[in-house]
C-alpha cells in the first residue's frame, strides 16, 4: 500500500494526487499541518517538506518531481511521458524549468514589488509555448502539464490572476479541468479559497 503524507493547500503535493488519481493507484493520506510539522515527519524527509510517498516494505521518497517520475516508471502503462526519447528529454526539460515559474508565483504570493510583472512574464512564456503544442510536454497530457497545472489554478484562483490575457493557457487549462484528475484538483482549490 503507498501512503501519501499531504497537505492539500500545497500545490506540490496536487501533483502527486494528480499522478495518483491519472495511474488509478490506491493510496492512504496522512495529513500533515504545514504549520505544526509534526517531528516524524523529519524522519522522512529531512527538510520537513511534504509531499513524502512511502510504500510498504519502508521506502520513503520526498520531493515531488522524483515522486511523479518513479510512479512513471513503476506504472507505465498508463504513461505520462512520451514513448519517443527526445519527446520525453524536452517533457523532462519543460518541468526542469518550472521552478522559473515558482520563484515568480511565490514572490507574489509574498507581495514583493514587481512580483505581479515576473509571474506574468513566465505565464506569456508558457502561452508561446502552447502555439507550438496543445500541452507542454507535446502533443499529449502528461507530467508536464501536472507538473505546472497546481500552480496556475492557484494562481487564478488566490492571486487574482486572468489567464484571460493568454487565451493558449486558458484553452490548456479547460482542457487540463476535462480530466477527473485535474477537475478534482480544481474543486479542492475552490474549497480551500472559501
Amino acid at each position: 500500500m503507498i501512503t501519501l503524507y499531504d497537505a492539500p493547500r500545497c500545490p506540490y503535493c496536487a501533483r502527486v494526487r494528480i499522478v495518483l488519481a491519472e495511474k488509478e493507484l490506491d493510496y492512504e493520506t496522512v495529513e500533515i499541518d504545514l504549520g505544526d510539522r509534526p517531528a516524524w515527519l523529519y524522519e522522512k524527509n529531512p527538510s520537513g517538506r511534504v509531499p513524502v510517498l512511502e510504500e510498504d516494505g519502508g521506502f520513503v521518497l520526498p520531493e515531488s518531481t522524483v515522486i511523479m517520475e518513479y510512479l512513471e516508471e513503476l506504472h507505465p502503462e498508463r504513461a505520462l511521458l512520451p514513448r519517443e526519447e527526445r519527446a520525453r528529454a524536452l517533457a523532462r526539460l519543460r518541468i526542469w524549468h518550472f521552478d522559473e515559474l515558482a520563484a515568480a508565483y511565490y514572490a507574489l504570493r509574498r507581495g514583493e514589488p514587481d512580483a505581479r510583472e515576473r509571474l506574468e512574464g513566465r505565464l506569456a512564456e508558457l502561452h508561446s509555448e502552447l502555439e507550438r503544442a496543445p500541452y507542454l510536454g507535446g502533443e499529449a497530457y502528461g507530467l508536464a502539464d501536472i507538473a505546472y497545472v497546481p500552480w496556475i489554478l492557484r494562481a487564478r484562483a488566490n492571486l487574482g490572476v486572468d489567464l484571460g490575457l493568454y487565451p493558449n493557457l486558458e484553452g490548456w487549462l479547460e482542457r487540463l479541468c476535462e480530466r477527473e484528475a485535474v477537475a478534482a484538483e480544481l474543486d479542492l482549490v475552490a474549497a480551500l479559497a472559501r
